[in-house]
């Protein structure tokens, strides 16, 4: 017996749940990409682009995922044998650096913890050893989605000043953006980079990196520059230039309507959901976890970030079997874990387009599974997360 009837419900995070009002500005014509309208709409998701980022810099779209805007950033700004330094907290900044390291970049790891955020006190002490200024940037990302941290972006980039150090401070917002503060000028950001399958609700495809002056005067030298991700051949004054080639046109329309959408919820209460809903999560798993079984990766309550919550199975209970019955019982799909935590963890996204019933049903469903499994957990989490939650949202 199955309860799975109706549409799945995807609880991973990324590619997220689009909205029916993206999918549908999707289909229509294509548009001559040499009229008016399509300079038009490129200007406009440009713009609001550096919005998000909340930068006055300049911002440049890429067919690509993040993978891709991890290269272009790369690219744009460093040469063959440029040190760059990784602050490790999870996954993805390692991968980050990986793909430095493979373009003949030199890497260096900052060690941190896959349970914890980084240090900025570490950095601001590493940058003061390098006395000779050899490292030429330092990347991290703003969330990991393999470990469900959040770092202190701001604190890092005082950190960096603190220490007198002319690196580049380079941003993966990838599952932050659009969900989360994010303030690339304040913070002392010089590069920050995103995609569209997240917090922004579009098809995977597009990816975006954001520049500040600082940057683009480091990239005039920059050594491993090449045609497709280079900045200044996209900056060239014919507009097929921005896309260097075909603009992908129907996933630009699924993003202007997802901005608009966004920007009429607003920033602010869409950091405001998003942390509603993740402390409603969060909520949830502390109960769970009092049985001893289940428990949060992330041992700081205050490091657990508002998209992505991933969860330890402890005493031999295999995650994938709760996957399994949540998925083909139920037609939820939880996250895996991932690299160092794969079977050993599952995540429950909540970021980009989602609601409370999304979220409850969610942990209604995780809650169905481990009693069905006979997995040990604490008992009245649902009824802890909707307490909590009437209680913030009041009529």
């Amino acid at each position: 017996m199955a309860v799975r009837a109706g549409r799945e419900f995807l609880a991973i995070p990324g590619p997220t749940t689009m909205p029916d009002e993206v999918l549908r500005a999707m289909h229509r014509p294509a548009l001559d990409i040499y009229s008016d309208a399509m300079v038009q709409l490129t200007d406009s998701l440009l713009r609001d682009l550096s919005r998000l980022f909340a930068t006055k810099g300049q911002s440049y779209i890429y067919i690509a995922n993040g993978h891709g805007a991890w290269e272009a950033v790369l690219s744009n700004t460093l040469s063959r044998g440029d040190k760059i330094l990784v602050l490790e907290s999870g996954r993805f900044a390692i991968g980050w650096g990986d793909a430095a390291a493979a373009m003949g970049i030199d890497v260096e790891v900052l060690k941190g913890d896959l349970r914890r955020a980084v240090r900025p006190t570490e950095v601001e002490a590493r940058l003061r050893q390098d006395a000779e200024h050899r490292i030429k940037a330092v990347i991290v990302v703003q969330v990991d989605t393999a470990s469900g941290v959040v770092n202190d972006i701001a604190a890092i980039g005082r950190a960096i000043k603190a220490a007198d150090h002319d690196a580049l401070f380079m941003v993966d917002t990838v599952a932050s953006l659009g969900c989360m503060p994010f303030e690339m000028d304040a913070w002392g950001v010089d590069v920050a980079m995103s995609g569209s399958q997240k917090g922004l609700m579009t098809p995977p495809g597009l990816a975006f990196v954001a520049a500040n002056d600082r940057a683009r005067r480091v990239h005039q030298t920059a050594g491993l520059r090449t045609p497709y991700w280079d900045w200044t051949l996209r900056e060239g004054s014919e507009h097929y230039r921005k896309y260097s080639g075909t603009a992908p046109v129907h996933l630009l329309y699924a993003l202007r309507q997802a901005l608009d959408m966004l920007f009429e919820e607003t920033l602010e209460n869409s950091f405001l959901r998003h942390r509603l809903l993740a402390q409603t999560v969060r909520r949830a798993v502390e109960t769970w976890a009092q049985a001893g079984t289940i428990e949060f990766n992330i041992s700081d309550a205050g490091e657990r970030s508002d998209t992505v919550t991933t969860i330890r199975m402890n005493n031999g209970y295999d995650p994938a079997a709760l996957q399994r019955y949540c998925n083909v019982k139920c037609g939820v799909v939880l996250g895996t874990g991932i690299g160092d935590l794969s079977g050993k963890s599952f995540r429950i996204a909540h970021m980009g387009h989602i609601n409370a019933p999304m979220i409850l049903g969610t942990l209604g469903v995780v809650e169905m599974g481990l009693d069905a499994l006979a997995i040990p957990h604490g008992d009245g989490a649902l009824e802890t997360a909707v307490k909590f939650l009437s209680e913030q949202v009041r009529a």
